[in-house]
């Protein structure tokens, strides 16, 4: 006989969560499909903003018309991939972490004040694998775990950033590893560190913000379909939902960070000439005026709009059949307890 409180076997399979390890893979193979992918994206997004005066059909151009231009568009493909591998997989791992843990904690507080879960039976839930939190907590989570694995990351970043310009002739990782260590020092490998974590902290806290937001709204309007409907469609809309979100959130976020990339940009690829973040503005403003904050805009738009997309959705589907796979294996358990 019921009495409407969850079974222990319901309480057993929620309570089966993807561990960090799966999260970690999930992160890293989506963000290393999305490095190779867009690599040319990300290539010519450098060319560009290494100079002011160069524009991108110009670059396009200069790139196409070498010898090897297949290979010159996918130049820097091994540190982007490293790079954007490994950073999703920091990144995914430590916001699900830190989501979990402000969630859980806003739980134990709503048991403790007598108020019982929020968002049951939201229809939001359908396309996500992640606790649902207020606005000010995803923001602050997404900052944080960006910042986080942006720092570990930074060796990796400037390297990749100098492999994909027309300044360095690196051979190798290691040899760029070697030459910048000799010229510059242990602190050549977090040059523009200050101005990356400017770009990324708003950055992911307002695409975890936004990306939640057209979700949620998305998946209100797809309930309205009737009930036959949704359960016919609810993996495929679910998926659509989440590459439509990445892809409004991305845009959105990017446009409004794109100065401090152009800023980070600059000064990992001459530190000696812009030295800091606010030198480099100056320069900037003064050499090439306003209009360089926003140089590449349009291609880390279309890039970040498509990688965050690409990388959102293989990581939630991804983390949705290792939980669902789960809470099957739970539910089997019982069953043959019973």
């Amino acid at each position: 006989m019921s009495n409407g409180s969850p079974s222990s076997t319901q309480l057993n399979a929620n309570s089966k969560k993807a561990r960090p390890t799966f999260h970690f893979v999930a992160g890293l193979f989506s963000g290393i499909s999305s490095a190779v992918l867009l690599q040319p994206a990300d290539l010519l997004k450098t060319r560009v903003q290494q100079s002011g005066a160069t524009s991108l059909s110009a670059t396009l151009r200069s790139i196409l018309a070498g010898p090897n231009p297949i290979s010159s568009l996918w130049r820097g493909t091994v540190p982007s991939a490293l790079r954007t591998g490994f950073g999703s997989a920091l990144y995914f791992t430590s916001l699900s972490s830190l989501r979990q843990l402000v969630a859980n904690n806003a739980a134990v507080a709503n048991s403790l004040t007598g108020g019982g879960p929020k968002n049951g039976n939201d229809p939001a839930r359908r396309s996500t694998v992640l606790p649902k939190l207020t606005n000010t907590q995803n923001l602050l989570t997404g900052a944080t775990a960006r910042v986080l694995a942006g720092f570990i990351l930074m060796p990796m970043t400037v390297i990749k950033v100098r492999y994909e310009s027309s300044f360095y002739t690196y051979k190798s990782i290691a040899s760029a590893t070697s030459s910048i260590f000799k010229q510059e020092g242990l602190r050549g490998f977090f040059i523009g560190f200050g101005a990356t974590a400017i770009r990324d902290a708003p950055y992911a806290g307002l695409y975890v913000v936004l990306y939640e937001a057209c979700k949620t709204r998305l998946n209100k309007a797809f309930t309205n379909e009737d009930a036959a409907q949704q359960s016919n469609a609810s993996i495929v809309s679910g998926t659509t939902i989440n590459a439509t979100s990445g892809v409004l959130a991305a845009a959105s976020a990017t446009a409004i960070t794109n100065p401090f990339d152009a800023v980070k940009t600059r000064l990992q690829l001459m530190p000696q000439k812009y030295g800091n973040m606010l030198k480099a503005t100056r320069l900037m403003l003064k050499e090439d005026g306003m209009r360089s904050f926003f140089d590449g805009l349009g291609l880390r738009m279309a890039r970040k709009a498509v990688s965050s997309a690409l990388a959102w959705t293989v990581y939630e589907e991804l983390i949705g059949r290792a939980e669902r796979r789960f809470v099957k294996e739970a539910e089997k358990t019982a069953a043959a307890v019973i």
